[in-house]
């Protein structure tokens, strides 16, 4: 039988938003825990030059996720990574979040599960997942050093994975099927590196090898010629879906997947908030995934203020 813990707050997903939720809650005292089954810090984890955050002329994704994690522990927050949950119960009351090995009670939860990576939408897809297909550059880079890379996509989180990975590339080729969305000092790093050739219009149509992945097969819309590259590895980022699925059956999902909540956080049950890019919003920005984690804990002290009240 699985223990029974009561928390104060559960808080999953320890991006921007989770991590600033966790440092709020735990500088008001409140028994605060952080379940992230993923790498902590989400999707800006990777970013290697981040000029838009206040406070920070340039600051890497590592360190500004570093010093937000130090402030939330500072304060009493606990963080777990290796916890998966199972099942999440909303509607009760304590709310109910059951993970592989404890079921943990809690007055308060706030979802700031934020988004996965899109899978490459290809049949080969499966038989290379983890054996030259990957997804999280900061995982499994560092095994391809002196190999050949490529990368999937051409927006921030591409050009941000292939600046990262030229530290590691002895060739680094990024293929987008369409033109570059980063923005300008991401792209004239990228550009400005020896190792990298940019191939824009350019498709991938097929994966090739024995037991790993040896060859993808690329088509040029602009000379409408195929061919094959050699790669090591493929490293794709071609956007991001809402890590959602835990919550459809408990909450109202908008039609792109994520969770409907107002700039209250709330999502219409008493005591469960939604923060971050899981949230349904017009805009997205590390600034505003850190005013939803902000917001969120506030309103969820002055709920659970209240329940005490009621005791």
């Amino acid at each position: 039988m699985k223990e029974r813990v009561h928390k104060d707050i559960v808080i999953i997903g320890a991006g921007m938003a989770g991590l600033t939720a966790a440092m709020y809650a735990g500088r008001m005292n409140l028994d605060t825990l952080v379940l992230e089954n993923g790498i902590i810090g989400g999707q800006i984890a990777n970013a290697t030059g981040i000029e838009n955050y206040p406070g920070f002329i340039s600051v890497s994704g590592g360190d500004l996720i570093a010093t937000l994690q130090q402030q939330a522990e500072n304060f009493g927050a606990v963080i777990d990574e290796f916890d998966s949950i199972v099942k999440v119960t909303l509607k009760s009351s304590p709310k109910i979040v059951e993970t592989e090995e404890k079921i943990y009670e809690a007055d308060v939860v706030i979802i700031a599960s934020g988004m996965n990576r899109r899978k490459l939408p290809l049949p080969e897809e499966k038989k290379y997942a983890g054996r030259g297909v990957h997804y999280c550059e900061l995982c499994d880079g560092h095994a391809y050093d002196g190999k050949i890379i490529a990368v999937m996509g051409g927006g921030n989180a591409a050009v941000d994975a292939a600046n990262f990975l030229t530290k590691y590339a002895k060739k680094l080729y990024l293929i987008h099927r369409s033109q570059f969305r980063a923005d300008e000092v991401s792209q004239k790093r990228l550009l400005a590196n020896e190792k990298v050739t940019v191939m824009l219009q350019t498709e991938i149509k097929a994966l090739h090898g024995a037991n790993r992945l040896e060859e993808v097969e690329i088509f040029d819309k602009t000379t409408g010629e195929t061919k094959t590259l050699a790669v090591d590895g493929i490293f794709v980022n071609i956007g991001v879906e809402p890590n959602t699925t835990l919550f459809k059956d408990e909450l109202t999902l908008s039609a792109s997947g994520r969770i409907n909540a107002g700039e209250d956080c709330r999502v219409g049950i008493d005591g469960v908030f939604a923060a971050g890019d899981v949230r349904e919003k017009e805009i997205r920005q590390l600034t505003t995934a850190a005013s939803d984690g902000t917001t969120a804990a506030l309103l969820a002290e002055k709920y659970i203020a209240k329940l005490r009240e009621n005791i």
